[in-house]
Formats: structure tokens, C-alpha cells, sequence
């Protein structure tokens, strides 16, 4: 068997899986990355109406999230004498 013989050979089987591959649902991954986004978009829709206390117990916690927020930028941007005194009043 020469080389032409042995690649004509390789592009064969190759194809060949190919084909069968295809045919046993194998290998088609445009439609496995289609069905991943479906699937996720599903999880990031809404549920449904969010209740009065839920929304109620959502504002609150951005608030306090809003608050801790403030603090670690007042600390991000004052003085490092002024932190290492707000440090140690913490402490005690």
C-alpha cells in the first residue's frame, strides 16, 4: 500500500465515523450548546411575583448590604492612621 493509498484510507474512515456518528445523535455539539443555553435562560427567568415580605425582607438586605458597601470604602479611602484607630476601636 503506497502513501495515497493509505491517506485515501484515513479520509474514508474518517468520514465514515463521521456519518455514523451523526446518524447516532453523537457529535452534533451545536445542538447540545443550543439545548445548555435553553437550559439556562430557563433558570434565570422570574419564578413568579415576588410577596410583599419578600420584597420587604430584599430591601432591607440591600440596605444593610449598602451600609457594609459604605464602610468598606470609607476604610478603602481614609488615611492609614485613621484606619488602624477605627481598627483598634473595633476591637474593644
Amino acid at each position: 500500500m503506497n502513501q495515497y493509498e493509505m491517506i485515501v484510507l484515513i479520509v474514508a474512515t474518517v468520514i465514515i465515523g463521521r456519518i455514523v456518528m451523526a446518524r447516532m445523535g453523537g457529535g452534533n455539539r451545536l445542538s447540545r450548546r443550543e439545548e445548555k443555553r435553553a437550559a439556562l435562560a430557563a433558570m434565570l427567568q422570574p419564578q413568579g411575583a415576588v410577596s410583599a415580605e419578600e420584597a420587604e425582607r430584599m430591601k432591607s438586605e440591600i440596605k444593610r448590604l449598602n451600609d457594609r458597601l459604605a464602610v468598606l470604602e470609607r476604610i478603602a479611602t481614609d488615611p492609614a492612621k485613621r484606619l488602624a484607630d477605627e481598627i483598634d476601636n473595633l476591637k474593644h
